[in-house]
């Protein structure tokens, strides 16, 4: 099995057709389907099936080609972590930030890092924690923020800040940010709620049940973007994290108010796999995030936060 098979695997896989993955590789296209074969002719099995739509991976190279783009992705890192200057920190890092504290986190990141070590590639990720959690476990991610967990058996975990959750509804129901709203009143409305499964419903369930809330859904969703989207339309009220809502209540889209009756807290955390060495880079890398959290906590750019005790990354 040779590095150029695993290549014209996991091209293929990617574009669908032999003659794309050609040009792409600066082949011939017999060339590629000659290290397809020969991989197939190792292995014992068919790892492609031909349709209308292209080349399609089959159950077995399906499997292939996960295992080959990761064995890829690490000579790649193994790569760019050669040092060819003594003291200059090279690599690749590929960080995981939270949906809702994307906007406010990604560019100051981005720009700190590139500054400071441009030897750094930055891969940035955006998710829900229950997805950046398992990209995680999987070795997808280097080091990513999370919230609600504590430290795994896989997973190194460090709190960084505590944030309250808010109430948000359409500009014309006046919430604002200094009127703290019961939850007993959300629930008056029709809810625009993320999905079940998703752990910020697990939280806004939780603190329901505890003062006896039943809430009217009129529509659930697993993404952050459609849950402002459909109460901007008038579908119902919604909870969100303050952080996910300040530039929609700024650009006065939406209205908010932090929740009371309960108050229902996320705390975040920076989530790092314990299973191998920390690479220079993903050090430098966590070491800066932790820094624009706190910055952002601290200059209030992220609504109703507090920051937790010094992070040591």
């Amino acid at each position: 099995m040779e590095f150029k098979q695993l290549t014209a695997l996991v091209t293929v896989a990617e574009v669908g057709s032999v003659t794309r993955a050609a040009e792409l590789l600066h082949l011939v296209q017999p060339a590629v389907t000659r290290q397809i074969r020969l991989l197939e002719q190792e292995l014992g099995v068919a790892l492609f099936e031909r349709t209308r739509q292209g080349m399609r991976p089959t159950e077995a190279g399906a499997v292939m080609v996960e295992r080959a783009r990761r064995a890829l992705h690490e000579l790649d890192r193994a790569r760019a972590e050669i040092r060819p200057t003594p003291g200059v920190v090279t690599g690749i890092v590929i960080v995981g930030l939270l949906e809702s504290a994307a906007d406010l986190l990604t560019e100051p990141l981005v720009t700190a890092v590139l500054r400071d070590h441009p030897g750094i590639e930055l891969r940035v990720l955006t998710g829900y924690s229950g997805h950046l959690q398992r990209w995680l476990d999987d070795g997808d991610l280097d080091l990513s923020l999370l919230y609600n967990l504590t430290s795994t058996p896989s997973l190194n975990v460090e709190p960084l800040a505590s944030e309250r959750l808010w109430a948000a509804a359409p500009p014309e129901a006046g919430l604002r940010a200094d009127r703290p709203v019961s939850l007993a009143e959300v629930a008056a409305h029709p809810m625009v709620m993320p999905a079940p499964g998703h752990a910020l419903r697990a939280l806004i369930d939780g603190g329901a049940k505890d003062v006896e809330v039943t809430f009217e859904v009129a529509v659930q969703t697993n993404s952050l973007r459609l849950q402002k989207l459909l109460v901007r339309g008038g579908h119902g009220w919604t909870i969100l994290p303050g952080v996910g809502i300040a530039e929609d209540v700024a650009a006065g889209a939406l209205s908010a108010a932090p929740l009371r009756d309960p108050e229902i807290w996320r705390w975040i955390v920076l989530g790092i796999p314990r299973a191998g060495r920390v690479p220079a880079a993903a050090a430098v890398v966590a070491a800066e995030l932790v820094r624009q959290v706190r910055t952002a906590v601290e200059e209030r750019r992220w609504p109703s936060a507090i920051c937790h005790r010094e992070i040591q990354v």
